[in-house]
């Protein structure tokens, strides 16, 4: 019980300390907005550990961050592997050709009525599917590899990023337009300097959304078949053999290469997008 009075004691202390510092002077500044963030996320390992330990609650319910830190570290050339065959070959390659594909069916899209008016429909259904019954159907398609994986996060990202880059095609007034045309900006002029810019903050809108769907598809893929690795794979045996530590050393893998993947976009999306009101101050 001492570690648990411990454990509440460190959370009245933290949370007195953050309230302290966001309402200081300088809170504004880029060092205050990461050492708050930091605080409260230290504070709920510490009383994690703490309160873990302090109820002896077994370790098949909730390892401790220090049993799930060491199983990280023991564990890493399989984490590593897990990694590559999961994030670089199912997620990214499948992310990569997914937004590409959909960008350039956008741009036919936004050309062509009929294209909208029928396929836009159709696309909104497919991508209300549940993951759960399309992922099993495309590892048979597609094989026991990566490269179903692959494909099931093609089919995760191409729509919302589709929707997305449609409605910034669109986006451009009337006025514009005219504009460009008594400038005598050909159809491709027009595109390349008015449209796609003003499309750009839709489409890293989808390209941001489907960061997340691209990892989770890949993931959820391969609970319904895979080689002997990936993190899908590693979470589902880790879970059989009551290894709980091994399934949040995955999860850990699988959070900071969602964010740090999330991370890389948004970044980008800045430099582009540095004009848009969003990317201000």
């Amino acid at each position: 019980m001492t570690l648990v009075i411990l454990a509440l004691i460190i959370w009245l202390v933290a949370w007195r300390v953050n309230v302290v510092l966001a309402n200081t002077a300088a809170s504004e500044t880029r060092f205050m907005k990461l050492l708050v963030p930091a605080i409260f996320g230290f504070t709920i390992l510490a009383d994690w550990e703490l309160v873990v330990k302090g109820l002896n609650v077994p370790l098949v319910i909730l390892p401790p961050p220090s049993m799930i830190a060491e199983t990280f570290s023991a564990k890493l050339p399989i984490l590593w592997k897990d990694f590559v065959q999961t994030f670089v070959k199912g997620a990214l390659s499948g992310y990569f050709i997914g937004c590409t594909a959909a960008v350039a069916l956008a741009v036919l899209v936004e050309r062509f009525d009929f294209l909208r008016r029928g396929l836009l429909p159709v696309g909104n259904f497919v991508a209300a599917l549940p993951i759960i019954g399309t992922a099993p159907i495309l590892v048979m398609w597609f094989g026991f590899d990566w490269h179903s994986k692959a494909a099931v996060v093609v089919v995760m990202v191409f729509f919302p990023m589709l929707v997305n880059t449609v409605a910034g095609l669109g986006e451009t007034t009337a006025m514009q337009r005219d504009l460009m045309k008594t400038y005598g900006a050909d159809p491709w002029q027009a595109f390349i300097k008015l449209r796609l810019p003003a499309a750009m903050p839709f489409i890293f809108n989808g390209l941001k959304i489907s960061t997340t769907l691209a990892l989770i598809g890949a993931i959820v893929a391969e609970f319904f078949g895979s080689p002997t690795l990936g993190m899908g794979f590693r979470i589902s045996a880790s879970i059989g053999q009551l290894a709980l530590d091994m399934v949040w050393a995955e999860i850990v893998v699988a959070a900071l290469a969602g964010s740090a993947f999330y991370g890389a976009v948004a970044i980008i999306e800045k430099g582009v997008t540095f004009w848009h009101p969003s990317q201000r101050g």
